[in-house]
């Protein structure tokens, strides 16, 4: 079963094709943490949020990235994050061609 990790929070910045820069060491150091699959990196300039939705082997591997990159965040300033795990429901994703491993 693939377990999805939706986090997002309130940042000043950067964005776009400067995050793209400024980050490009942080996505690559994530895909070698436990279980996980893959990232969808989200952003909104306008209301200053950014996040992701992650997807990992386990629920307890989601929890353990999640508890380390809120640490990881809170280092930055960012003591707000707001975060849910969830299960796919893998018949309705099929049929509506998203990413399952």
């Amino acid at each position: 079963m693939v377990y999805i990790l939706q986090v997002d929070f309130f940042i000043e910045g950067p964005f776009s094709e400067d995050m793209a820069h400024q980050f490009s060491d942080l996505a690559k150091s994530i895909n070698k943490e436990p279980g996980f699959l893959w990232k969808i990196w989200t952003e909104n300039e306008y209301s200053k949020e950014a996040g992701g939705i992650y997807a990992f082997e386990t629920e307890n591997d989601a929890q353990n990235y999640l508890t380390m990159h809120s640490k990881r965040l809170a280092s930055i300033g960012v003591n707000e994050v707001n975060a849910k795990i969830f299960t796919i429901n893998e018949t309705l994703t099929k049929i509506t061609h998203g990413p399952i491993y």
